[in-house]
């Protein structure tokens, strides 16, 4: 994300970053961490409440206590998960996570040991946390990409298909039926995709920052990181 490291010094400056959106690839990018975003955050969430909701309810026999601890351990995966994809996808660097608890299931002793460093190990806390929030993030980021995709071809495709026959092309409280309209409505329709862009691009750092706040840690673009 090193474009969006820095700020524009003039207003040319500015117009080519606010246009040049669509061709900087670490958008694309970001787009990808946001649709991501859904099925991860389903899938987290539905894995991590079975579990633990199986696992709570079996305490009182000892079936339950190793369907919580790997639980727990699964979430630690996700926050481990997380963190990599925010590298990954997002260009950035993720400061202060904590390290991965050590597993060991070789003995008794080492099971109890290592349900002792899951249970007190931050990452697994800060994990659960995660795991509910990117549910609700994924829901508003997929929510957010359909919604401008949609208006956006809406509007570019008026001036072929304003006149089919069958057909009603609104604006607001405007009827589109003529072709300066048609054209005037794809018009909107391009500023719109290039401000929907960079409403996303900032919801996927958002994502980051999440990301990076919950692990511990802060969430900087690689280049901010190399200065």
């Amino acid at each position: 994300m090193s474009d969006h490291s820095w700020s524009p010094r003039s207003p040319g400056e500015a117009l080519a970053r606010f246009v040049g959106v669509p061709f900087d690839g670490q958008t694309y990018r970001n787009l990808a961490y946001l649709l991501l975003a859904f099925p991860l955050g389903i899938a987290y969430f539905t894995v991590v409440t079975t579990g633990l909701s199986t696992g709570l309810g079996l305490l009182v026999t000892l079936a339950g206590v190793p369907i919580v601890v790997g639980t727990l351990v699964v979430t630690i995966g996700i926050g481990s998960f997380e963190r990599r994809l925010a590298e990954w996808l997002l260009d950035v660097d993720i400061d202060g996570a904590p390290s991965d608890v050590e597993l060991a299931f070789g003995s008794a002793e080492e099971a109890v040991g290592t349900a002792k460093r899951i249970l007190i190990a931050p990452t697994t806390w800060t994990g659960l946390l995660l795991v509910g929030l990117k549910f609700v993030y994924g829901i508003v980021a997929f929510t957010a990409l359909v919604t401008a995709f949609a208006v956006a071809v809406s509007l570019l495709t008026l001036p072929v298909f304003y006149d089919a026959a069958g057909v009603t092309y609104t604006v607001g409280p405007y009827v589109v039926d003529t072709l300066r309209e048609a054209v005037a409505g794809a018009g909107l329709g391009v500023l719109l995709v290039l401000v929907s862009l960079h409403v996303l691009n900032g919801v996927a750092r958002f994502g980051g920052f999440l990301t990076g706040t919950l692990l511990g840690g802060e969430a900087r673009t690689t280049e901010a990181a190399d200065d």
